[in-house]
């Protein structure tokens, strides 16, 4: 994977003697806890430089123990991600069609993530589709050129995100926006996931190197905590917005038994999206990621960018049949 612009490593920040000063006569316990609150905050900055085009101006020493820790920073990206487009959506969509709309939405989106996982995709794509050996495929993924297959599946995923995006523009709810961020934090959880559960295919070789030895701070633990959090709030603010501005739903019950579904519950909507979404992410991920390693004999930088893609589509694509069995 590439990385441009405010992805490059800096040294780090300093402290200035007078900080240094007021930590010893604030006493070591303090002093440990402050330098833990600047530790955290270069983490986040570093999840989100590394992740994003977000503008965190900070100076960052990318060491592998500091990215090893800003993966618990990973859903919160996702989140922050999912928002952006979230509200370019709901923009677009007030003034364009769906299917324009959804063109410009997704056109934020990947300048968003600066194609990151993308090449990750186009990658992985090239090599597992080349059946060849695995070492073969390995140099293939390792090549700056993209092949024919990595084009197509690139066309075909861009496509079937716009469409996604086309389906949730077009329905005009977005009341229930805010669970749009759902698949943005998960597939990046994944990723953590992915990182501390499978080898490395390239051994000591590649980007995947510097994240060596995760887990041993529960840093998926945590990045899973966070991805929790998130996911409730988002569920919360959701069940609050359609309370406040739709607490009426007698039309979506009379529809849906005209369509033979039974009365569905608005409100169920928003909790079932925060449990199917997540589980989703886990099976999807783990049994893709299961398969990959096989022919790979482990998990590459590459593969953990492509997984994040087909995450982000898989689970877009459980919202829109959730939002058609709601009727929302």
């Amino acid at each position: 994977m590439s990385h441009d612009g405010n992805n490059s490593p800096h040294n780090r920040e300093e402290m200035t003697s007078e900080d240094h000063l007021n930590q010893v006569n604030e006493g070591p316990a303090q002093g440990a806890e402050y330098i833990n609150r600047l530790d955290q905050k270069h983490a986040a900055a570093a999840a989100f430089q590394f992740l994003s085009r977000f503008p965190v101006k900070m100076q960052i020493d990318f060491v592998p123990p500091l990215l090893r820790e800003s993966v618990v920073y990973y859903p919160l990206v996702g989140a922050a991600i999912g928002l952006s487009v979230w509200i370019g959506g709901a923009l677009t969509g007030a003034l364009l069609p769906s299917f324009p709309a959804a063109v410009l939405t997704l056109t934020l989106w990947v300048w968003l993530t600066g194609g990151l996982h993308l090449d990750g995709w186009m990658d992985t794509a090239d090599g597992l589709l080349s059946y060849r050996t695995r070492e073969r495929m390995l140099e293939i993924m390792k090549d700056s050129r993209v092949g024919a297959m990595g084009v197509i599946a690139c066309v075909l995923l861009l496509m079937m995100k716009a469409a996604l995006i086309a389906d949730f523009i077009a329905r005009g709810n977005w009341m229930y926006g805010a669970l749009l961020i759902l698949p943005m934090i998960w597939s990046r959880w994944f990723m953590v996931y992915a990182i501390a559960a499978w080898p490395n295919a390239r051994g000591d070789d590649g980007l995947a190197v510097l994240f060596k030895g995760l887990g041993e701070r529960k840093e998926v633990q945590r990045a899973r905590s966070a991805a929790v959090g998130l996911t409730i709030l988002a569920a919360v603010i959701t069940l609050a917005a359609v309370w406040i501005f739709q607490p009426g739903s007698s039309m979506v019950e009379m529809l849906a038994m005209d369509r033979g579904l039974g009365t569905l519950p608005w409100w169920l909507y928003p909790i079932a999206a925060a449990i199917l979404v997540p589980l989703a992410a886990y099976l999807i991920g783990k049994f893709v990621a299961g398969r990959i390693s096989e022919r790979l004999g482990g998990l590459t930088g590459d593969t953990y960018g492509a997984m994040n893609e087909l995450l982000e589509a898989a689970l877009l694509t459980v919202l829109s049949l959730l939002q058609g069995l709601f009727l929302i």
